[in-house]
């Protein structure tokens, strides 16, 4: 399986900051063979505009799927990239869809803004440096 990194412009902003914290959560949609299917995986770097999501399944980036939290609320996400896989799994990165309530109460915590972080948190994201995390380079994005 081919990893696609994430790549984000030196210039971008994140729009929340991410929690590193894993939720169980359903995910209905398309694989990437068309295939329809629902599912349990799981949410890790949670934050108010989506997370990272890992599945045994492979996705289409740019495609849609529904995600489920443990209280049964759905929101619609689009997978945005594939992630390096942690210990074989296919992770990709998802972004809420919606703009409404639902996604502002669906993880069921408070984030920090992002101008409560630290100048040279801000300054190592938006120059994109790459930090290892269990053996395997990722993008904190």
């Amino acid at each position: 399986m081919a990893t696609v990194n994430a790549h984000r412009s030196p210039i971008a902003k994140r729009r929340s900051s991410r929690i590193a914290l894993n939720a169980p959560v359903g995910l209905s949609g398309e694989d990437r063979q068309k295939c329809s299917f629902t599912m349990t995986a799981k949410a890790t770097n949670l934050n108010k505009h989506g997370a990272s999501i890992q599945l045994n399944r492979e996705l289409q980036v740019g495609s849609t799927v529904v995600v489920r939290n443990k209280s049964g609320t759905q929101v619609s996400a689009r997978v945005v990239a594939q992630l390096a896989g942690l210990q074989g799994v296919p992770t990709y990165a998802i972004e809420f869809a919606e703009a409404d309530d639902s996604v502002k109460t669906f993880w069921g915590i408070s984030f920090p803004s992002v101008e409560g972080r630290g100048a040279a948190a801000q300054a190592a994201e938006q120059s994109g440096i790459v930090r290892r995390r269990r053996g395997v380079a990722s993008r904190q994005d």
